[in-house]
């Protein structure tokens, strides 16, 4: 079996988050980023996952722009066997309750 797990990039925890002057958003310049706690806490269960013999891979995958590779790379660190990222410019948030995978697999 194998195990994808979708890492996000996201404001660190600890950062007091600014509201943007107009109201459109939120304040993303010089602000510290790091990987979603929970998205920590899945490459880990993964990892135990597949240390019990019950998984043969661990995937890590995180749609961003080119800073988001950072999330790959740690759980690459943490334990994932091969990451996925799929780079996209100007996306600050995204859903992956919406994200579809297709059926015939990516080698």
């Amino acid at each position: 079996m194998k195990i994808l797990v979708a890492v996000k990039r996201v404001i660190d925890y600890n950062v007091q988050i600014r509201v943007k002057e107009d109201g459109t958003g939120i304040v993303t310049d010089n602000v510290k980023m790091s990987t979603n706690p929970p998205d920590d806490n899945a490459i880990e269960e993964a990892v135990k996952i597949k240390e019990a013999g019950k998984a043969t891979e661990i995937v890590a995958v995180t749609i961003g722009e080119e800073k988001a590779q950072e999330t790959v790379r740690k759980a690459l660190a943490v334990g994932a066997d091969r990451g996925i990222h799929i780079k996209v410019e100007g996306i600050v948030a995204v859903s992956y309750t919406h994200l579809t995978l297709p059926t015939t697999p990516y080698v």
